[in-house]
């Protein structure tokens, strides 16, 4: 395929060594181009950031939250523990607080000193009240279906609320205190017992969780 001469344009028929107007070499070596060595200043930037990386990747792990990676064991070991409270006589919402500190203890010591977040400690708590008030919901079920104790619960709640009435009494008082003693009443009455254990098990946790995740935390860094 003929080409122009480079130097003076005339078209050189393929093969030919010269141009034949001008007498200029046809023949060239074209050298691979060099890479350019990088400067100083954006090897310094990228040893920065490559530096950067490692310490932002180090620092998430160190305080990674382990709401979605945890296992229940550390929430099961602190409820189990605060049942056994409740059993010798500790307040059942005392016991839900202390217990997700617990949770957030037991879980730190399971992964080896990790920093729990207070928000992934109050997921911890939050599913250790979730487990004391289900545990405690279900020895109640028992002891009302089997142990036929559905009779004396009943007269507990109703002298509760008599001692309520007696303490603030009021005109609107006794027909509410008339309507829990209907079946009706003591129905809606046990069912916001239940509502309210579970809101209350579950916030306690909850709180408990993040105050011992925020204390422990606190603590890591003095």
């Amino acid at each position: 395929m003929d080409n122009p001469c480079y130097k003076c344009g005339h078209v050189v028929e393929e093969g030919k060594v010269f141009c034949p107007q001008c007498g200029a070499p046809q023949i060239r070596v074209i050298l691979p181009e060099a890479p350019q060595p990088a400067l100083a200043g954006e090897g310094v930037a990228l040893q920065g950031h490559a530096e950067r990386a490692h310490v932002l990747r180090s620092d998430s792990a160190s305080a990674l939250p382990i709401g979605m990676v945890h296992d229940l064991k550390p929430c099961i070991l602190a409820a189990a523990i605060a049942i056994g409270l409740t059993l010798v006589g500790l307040n059942p919402f005392v016991a839900a607080l202390a217990a997700g500190w617990l949770a957030v203890t037991f879980s730190r010591r399971k992964t080896l000193g990790t920093a729990i977040k207070p928000v992934a400690g109050a997921r911890l708590g939050g599913v250790t009240g979730l487990l004391i008030f289900g545990v405690s919901t279900v020895f109640e079920t028992v002891a009302v279906v089997f142990l036929h104790k559905g009779t004396e619960l009943r007269s507990q709640m109703l002298a509760k609320v008599q001692q309520v009435s007696q303490r603030y009494p009021g005109p609107e008082v006794q027909p509410f205190v008339d309507f829990v003693k209907t079946p009706q009443g003591f129905a809606f009455v046990m069912a916001g017992s239940v509502i309210f254990g579970l809101v209350a098990f579950i916030a306690l946790g909850a709180l408990g969780g993040w105050i011992g995740a925020w204390f422990q935390s606190r603590n890591q860094h003095l």
